[in-house]
């Protein structure tokens, strides 16, 4: 059964409330912010469920039912970035965003309803990039970080100088760009951004938790960036003979060999392809016949 619990955290008069098993998914973090005037929550995670702490309105960083598993327990406002908006308003957009087989389709759609209790919120209504919320006293400034999904969003906390970064979760698993509407190259501009925003604190949605301080934000982001390389330089080793891009999935550049799941062979080909896409434009891997790939 899922635990409905999490740890209360202050960073300022900024609350973390940290999900259960440190926030690994199925869980994930929260954050609690309070002004004179309103309250919100952001990204209400499954350890929330049937124990949210009242609010005035909900921002949701993207549309991932371990992001909005707790919303079921908030009738307010629902916000979200615009390009998100209609995976949150639809349960089928969200599923058809993960772009499984239709088997695995049809058991994700029961697992957001009974395990992430995920349901249509056709109330909710969007935002962009630099949209503000006061909550007297205390702002928060939305930061669009596309790439992991199109409308991924981080916010920052003013005047406490805490900026969420959601799933720029710094973890050793790395970026994750797999899904349909994922970028390779907006993920990339997105940590970019990131390590451009000078703050006290760096809230992750996920294990890392809170890092403190620039500059070992910054480190931590560069270790996490380094992922991305690696699985360049992994797939340039493997084209040392002409391959599909079926071989490049089965080879992997994401999971470990280990690993099973539906997921896993639709989010390989993704990955593959836009990792090629990028060695291709740079000169470093050429198509040396319809649909075969080698390292020049």
């Amino acid at each position: 059964m899922p635990t409905t619990a999490y740890a209360v955290r202050r960073y300022g008069e900024v609350t973390v409330l940290t999900g259960a098993e440190q926030g690994a998914y199925p869980y994930a973090n929260s954050v609690l912010v309070r002004g004179t005037a309103e309250t919100l929550v952001i990204d209400p995670s499954l350890s929330l469920v049937g124990t949210a702490p009242p609010a005035d309105l909900v921002l949701v960083s993207h549309a991932h039912e371990d992001h909005v598993a707790g919303l079921a327990d908030y009738e307010v406002p629902v916000r979200i970035h615009e390009k998100d908006l209609a995976a949150l308003r639809s349960t089928e957009v969200m599923v058809a965003g993960y772009g499984l087989p239709p088997d695995a389709s049809e058991r994700a759609r029961t697992s957001l309803r009974d395990r992430f209790h995920v349901r249509d919120r056709p109330d909710a209504t969007g935002f962009e990039d630099g949209t503000v919320f006061d909550l007297g006293g205390r702002t928060v400034t939305v930061v669009h970080l596309p790439g992991h999904t199109r409308g991924h969003s981080g916010f920052l906390i003013e005047p406490d100088g805490f900026l969420y970064v959601a799933d720029i979760d710094l973890t050793s698993f790395g970026p994750y760009y797999g899904d349909v509407g994922s970028s390779l190259t907006a993920f990339e501009s997105s940590m970019r951004r990131c390590r451009e925003i000078g703050v006290r604190w760096y809230g992750t949605a996920h294990q890392k938790g809170v890092i403190e301080g620039a500059g070992e934000f910054r480190r931590r982001l560069d270790e996490f960036a380094a992922v991305t390389e690696r699985r360049d330089t992994a797939l340039l080793a493997f084209l040392d003979a002409p391959r599909t891009v079926e071989e490049i999935a089965g080879h992997r550049l994401v999971y470990r060999p280990h690993v099973k799941g539906p997921q896993v062979d639709p989010v390989e080909r993704r990955t593959a392809v836009r990792h090629l896409n990028r060695l291709i434009d740079t000169g470093l891997v050429t198509e040396v016949e319809k649909g075969r790939f080698r390292a020049t």
